[in-house]
C-alpha cells in the first residue's frame, strides 16, 4: 500500500476487536464495540509527534474511514490523537 495523508494528518490500522467475552460468549460485529487502539501506518511528514509503527489511542468519533485493497484504514488529524502507548 501506497499512501501519504496531507497536512497534519496521520493513517491508522485499527486493532481488531476482541470477538469474545471472558465468559466465552462470542459477539456479533454489530455488538463490538470499536477500538480506539490503532498503529500508525503512514504519516504526512518528519515534524510529526507519531512515526510508522506507534501504537496510539485516538478520540471515539474522529478520523474519515477508507478501505484499500480490502483492508480497513482511518485517516485521522494529529490533533484527534490522545497518546501514544509504549
Amino acid at each position: 500500500m501506497n499512501l501519504k495523508p496531507l497536512g497534519k494528518r496521520v493513517v491508522i490500522k485499527r486493532i481488531e476487536a476482541v470477538e469474545k467475552t471472558k465468559s466465552g460468549i462470542v459477539l456479533s460485529n454489530q455488538s463490538k464495540e470499536q477500538p480506539q487502539i490503532a498503529t500508525v501506518i503512514a504519516v504526512a511528514n518528519d515534524d510529526m509527534e507519531v512515526k510508522v509503527g506507534d501504537r496510539v489511542v485516538f478520540s471515539k468519533f474522529s478520523g474519515t474511514d477508507i478501505k484499500i485493497e480490502g483492508e480497513e484504514f482511518t485517516v485521522i488529524e494529529e490533533d484527534s490523537l490522545l497518546a501514544v502507548i509504549k
